[in-house]
């Protein structure tokens, strides 16, 4: 709740005094935004059918409510509120915004395409004027270097020999292409048609860089928005999973299961549509962990791997600091579990493995170095010398207790005994009493069939 809405309720309603019942209550669309407001303000609100519909009817009649309207006022209000609402929702966390990432994986994908079709053009187009180039460089960024380089062929000599082996770092390699132009089949090309060839060299070995370039973003963005997704699946999956899910707080709310088929929506749809196998996993395969795995548990480790990536996404998206822990354990896990599957050695439990994380976050947080002035402030002691000192001291302590332990239960012992030897008496005097009774009752029995007899 804002300082303004605060400050117009407490303004045009009545004051609550404690103790007493209110003789008024808000209505309020929002049930949420109520309680809100009692918690603050102590004013009694209320949301149900009733009240929607009087927000209905003034919603529909605001221009005969309020003097002074004039038309367009309202909308122009309306706007406000929306664009207003828009920039708070853009300005969540500047350093944390996803939609960059988004972007990013976007233009990189193209890059790749783009930059392997234009590579294929310059090789295609040089090929007419140096067609053994092709199999002596295999790289795309290599060969639209040595072709800029190179340029026309018949002027190529032992003089650029430097030249090529620098390009192409090998030496062996620079001779072989100088051999090459020597009795090449190629065609000559006019001086226009090399400048053009070289122009578009320049061009792919630009994007290329470019490339380069967009992939550190997208790692250094990765690290700020999911460290610890990054951390687990690596940055170009994890990028790809977020662009998918459409943004990291989308991808958080996904379950596991919907986590590992995204990206085959199609399968998915076709197999329920012709009643066949579901796929088992999307955009996941491409990570390093289901390729390592073999082909009757590459399932298995798909649904797995799921799981621990939307436990990163939730953690990444719901946890104030940023770190890269949590991802570096779960990674952990996943190993453990591909070397389960291989050798059967049994993993550790998800429990033990946040636990051990939580403590690792704890014990960086807590590291009592402090440099004054380029030094180690040297009245802080290592942790070990803490340590010892306090188990000294816990030493002692368990030793000063042991003998008022000894003493309390002698004292104990011999109460004990004493009450015993008093029971065992009671239970001999009892036994005692009762003796003389039983053998009364067994008289006088005798003297009864005694009697019979003689009648």
């Amino acid at each position: 709740m804002t300082d303004e809405l605060r400050n117009f309720l407490e303004l045009t309603l009545p004051k609550v005094k404690d103790g007493k019942k209110p003789k008024f209550s808000l209505g309020v669309a929002e049930p949420k935004l109520g309680s809100h407001i009692f918690e603050v303000t102590k004013i009694p609100c209320q949301s149900n059918e009733f009240v929607l519909e009087l927000l209905r009817g003034v919603r529909l009649h605001f221009d005969r409510f309020i003097e002074n309207l004039k038309p367009g006022d309202l909308e122009k209000a309306q706007l406000g509120l929306g664009h207003s609402y828009s920039r708070a929702k853009v300005k969540f966390n500047v350093n944390r915004v996803d939609n960059m990432v988004i972007q990013a994986i976007f233009i990189l994908d193209t890059l790749d395409k783009d930059v392997n079709s234009f590579s294929m053009r310059v090789r295609e187009w040089y090929s007419w004027h140096f067609p053994e180039l092709v199999k002596i460089v295999n790289d795309n960024y290599l060969y639209a270097k040595v072709a800029k380089y190179v340029d026309d062929k018949s002027q190529l000599s032992e003089e650029h020999l430097p030249g090529l082996t620098e390009i192409v770092n090998d030496e062996d390699k620079a001779k072989e292409i100088i051999e090459a132009a020597k009795s090449s089949m190629g065609q000559d090309l006019s001086p226009v048609d090399l400048i053009n060839v070289k122009q578009f060299a320049q061009r792919v070995m630009d994007l290329s860089e470019y490339r380069k370039k967009l992939y550190d973003y997208l790692v250094a963005k990765m690290n700020d928005i999911a460290p610890n997704l990054a951390a687990l699946i690596g940055e170009v999956v994890g990028a790809r999973l977020i662009s998918h899910a459409g943004s990291l707080t989308n991808l958080a709310k996904c379950p596991s299961s919907t986590l590992q088929i995204l990206g085959a929506e199609k399968a998915l749809f076709r197999a329920l549509k012709t009643r066949g196998n579901t796929p088992k996993y999307g955009l996941i395969f491409h990570s390093s962990f289901i390729g390592r795995a073999s082909t009757k548990n590459k399932g298995r480790m798909a649904r797995y791997l799921a799981n621990k990536c939307s436990i990163a996404s939730r953690i990444d998206c719901f946890l104030d600091k940023s770190t890269t822990t949590f991802g570096e354990k779960l990674r952990e896990q996943v190993e453990e579990r591909l070397e389960f599957y291989d050798k059967g050695v049994a993993p550790r439990k998800n429990i033990d493995v946040m636990k051990s994380a939580i403590e690792t976050l704890d014990s960086k947080e807590d590291d009592p170095m402090v440099i004054v002035n380029g030094n180690a402030n040297e009245d802080e002691e290592p942790k070990t010398e803490k340590k010892k000192k306090k188990k000294e001291k816990r030493k002692l302590d368990e030793e000063e207790e042991e003998p008022v332990k000894n003493d309390v239960n002698r004292s104990n012992k011999a109460e004990d005994g004493t009450a015993t030897m008093k029971k065992t008496k009671k239970n001999r005097d009892e036994n005692n009493g009762d003796l003389p009774l039983a053998s009364e009752g067994k008289k006088k029995k005798k003297k009864k069939l005694r009697t019979d007899e003689s009648e």
